[in-house]
């Protein structure tokens, strides 16, 4: 009988490459997989529930509660529909006069749960609820956690129980050192879960080392590696059409999430002192309006283009399109520091040369392997003149971008998968020639 596997990810798995991969390659080997994920409310055209294939499931819990839902819709409704709204007031008023205890303690949480923290308190909280609910409902033999904040849903599911289960914690990031968490509870948090998971996961051994002087043990390692494409350079999108950009000029590319420390703002200011070409950049985050008022305000709109993200499987006839592409993430926390970037390999898949930051995992693969050049990220400047070089040097491009092709070979997931599948019958963690530990250089 196949063993069952309960994998958790806090988002609403549409471009999440890495669980893809992991899923797929655990239901080929003949595990039965349910991964539990967040459904999107803005997004109609998700379903809450999919079969990818006969072992492998996704269930998508709804992100809000149902009063909360209803609270907002009656909210809602209220400013738009002046009638709706007068009627609303008097269901008030009439509260007020019957029963005024009730009625203020109803509007203080009204307003409270609409318009302060508590209300994010309240749906994160509903949903790891959900989660732990749901993992309990079937016989699992295996509870998967990506990353902390699925980590308690997996180790209450796994550990809470008479008869307890495997326990994996596969940390895509560096929790203890990332944009966004930089409250101490994050680390308390881990440190006291990590001690109750069975096996864990980390991207690389950069992180794997640090890991080991944080806790003392060295986990396992699978780089986030890209499928490899069958065809390379075949299928194109037109993005030339696309984004209005005359046939001869240059596609600059940039692909992935538009956030943060990600050097993109820099990567903006660069663009300017670019010989030709020109930048664009796909995906979406939160500081996209930003960038787009940046290059309005630089009179650029020219020189930049933005497309928003696009399904994992279409990206590679994007990428394709690309001359050179940009991984420019900047020192702000170890996590960017020490991160291999799957990016790097999805240009390499497409035979694109990168200009490159250089961290020490991602300049280990671009100058051993010589599929593109590292630069400061932190400098506009130096982006530009890396930029500048391959422009004027196509002989270095040509050879970058026939390495690259070549490389891929190596860095993919049909290479990796098995690392991840030993995971699954490994009953200690793995002595390696890493383990001297790693001082971490962090700006």
């Amino acid at each position: 009988m196949s063993q069952k596997v309960c994998m958790f990810v806090w988002n609403h798995f549409t471009n999440d490459a890495r669980v893809l991969r992991e899923c797929t390659a655990l239901s080929e080997a003949g595990y039965e997989v349910d991964l539990l994920c967040i459904h999107d409310p803005k997004d109609a055209s998700l379903p809450r529930y999919e079969e990818r294939n006969e072992r492998f499931k996704v269930y998508r819990l709804k992100r809000y509660p149902v009063v909360l839902e209803l609270m907002q819709k009656i909210y809602k409704y209220s400013l738009q529909n002046k009638l709706f709204g007068a009627f609303f007031l008097l269901v008030w008023a009439l509260l007020i006069y019957m029963a005024p205890i009730v009625f203020s303690i109803l509007t203080v949480l009204a307003v409270v749960l609409l318009k302060t923290k508590l209300k994010v308190v309240w749906v994160r909280g509903s949903l790891i609820l959900g989660m732990i609910m749901k993992g309990f409902q079937k016989d699992y033999d295996i509870y998967h956690s990506n990353d902390l904040n699925t980590l308690p849903q997996g180790y209450i599911c796994a550990k809470w129980r008479l008869k307890r289960k495997k326990l994996i914690y596969d940390s895509h990031e560096v929790q203890t050192s990332r944009t966004g968490y930089q409250s101490p509870i994050y680390g308390k948090l881990e440190a006291f879960l990590i001690k109750r998971m069975d096996e864990m996961i980390v991207e690389n051994h950069t992180r794997a080392a640090y890991n080991e002087d944080l806790y003392g043990f060295y986990p396992h390692v699978v780089h986030n590696y890209p499928f490899k494409q069958k065809d390379i350079n075949d299928e194109k999108v037109d993005l030339h059409g696309i984004l209005g950009i005359p046939k001869g000029e240059k596609i600059l590319l940039y692909q992935g999430g538009i956030q943060t420390g990600r050097g993109l703002d820099k990567l903006v200011k660069a663009a300017p002192l670019f010989n030709e070409g020109v930048l664009v950049l796909i995906g979406d985050g939160k500081i996209k309006k930003e960038l787009e008022k940046t290059v309005q305000e630089m009179k650029l709109e020219d020189k930049i283009k933005f497309l928003p993200k696009v399904p994992l499987k279409e990206l590679p006839k994007y990428t394709r399109n690309a001359y050179l592409g940009f991984q420019v993430l900047n020192n702000v926390c170890f996590n960017h520091y020490s991160a291999s970037s799957n990016k790097l390999f999805e240009y390499m898949m497409a035979g694109v040369p990168v200009v490159a930051c250089d961290f020490p995992e991602i300049k280990g693969v671009v100058e051993s392997d010589g599929t593109g050049i590292c630069i400061d990220s932190h400098d506009p400047e130096s982006i530009a003149a890396g930029v500048n070089w391959l422009l004027t040097n196509p002989r270095a491009h040509t050879e970058m971008k026939e390495k690259s092709i070549a490389s891929s070979g190596k860095y993919n997931w049909e290479n990796e998968k098995n690392l991840f599948l030993n995971v699954y019958n490994a009953s200690r963690f793995p002595v390696s020639e890493y383990s001297d530990g790693v001082q971490a250089r962090i700006q």
